[in-house]
């Protein structure tokens, strides 16, 4: 008797709720560039490490999932504001998620992130084109100046947080993911004992992309 799809919603509801959890703790930080007030939050690494799991419908799922209860419970950008935690969750997660499902290895799971990196940062400096003005009522033309300078530099910035954290927890959550039967034992993905170059790697990114945040900030 097949008990997947069970085990496999129950495990999507769960990561759902890790990113929200995720998104609802770091509300409260500062913003990254203070105008317009651009925040990073690790939702996406959670729904990123899920579409790893499951595939890309099943992030793009959780992503709309995370981003309704976000408009209707946190958010104060209502419907814009989920249209474009939608596109900018799925770019990402969903893209990665995509590659890796056609190469479950090291070099798929590099390969998916920097796709999904280079890509949400093209696709949200559209975005940010297209819907900026409607929310912040400010000319086209002003935020037309912002792209390069403002949106550009955090979207690559968010992006490569969200790459490196999820390079540093895919394994550690997969792994409670098998010890707890959520996830059969004939599913692979990455191979191989610890790997203390992942965590060197991604550890060096995150603190790379964290000064970054400083400088975008105005405080070095």
């Amino acid at each position: 008797m097949k008990t997947m799809p069970t085990k496999k919603i129950t495990a999507l509801a769960m990561l759902s709720a890790l990113a929200f959890i995720a998104m609802a703790a770091t509300r409260g930080l500062p913003p990254i560039v203070p105008m317009p007030p651009l925040r990073y939050d690790p939702k996406d690494v959670v729904i990123t490490i899920g579409g790893f799991l499951y595939g890309p419908l099943a992030a793009f799922a959780v992503t709309l999932v995370v981003s309704v209860v976000e408009m209707l419970t946190v958010s104060t950008t209502g419907p814009i504001g989920l249209l474009m935690n939608v596109v900018s969750g799925s770019a990402f997660a969903c893209t990665a998620a995509l590659v890796y499902k056609y190469q479950r290895s090291l070099r798929g799971a590099v390969m998916g992130l920097a796709a999904a990196w280079l890509l949400t940062a093209l696709v949200m400096v559209l975005w940010n084109y297209l819907m900026t003005p409607v929310f912040m009522k400010v000319p086209r033309a002003a935020v037309m100046d912002m792209l390069l300078p403002v949106f550009l530099p955090f979207n690559l910035l968010k992006g490569g947080l969200n790459a490196a954290f999820t390079m540093l927890l895919y394994k550690p959550v997969k792994a409670a993911l098998l010890a707890s039967r959520m996830i059969p034992p004939a599913e692979q993905g990455v191979k191989g004992k610890f790997n203390w170059g992942i965590v060197i790697v991604s550890v060096f990114a995150i603190g790379t992309c964290l000064l970054w945040a400083l400088v975008l900030q105005g405080r070095l």
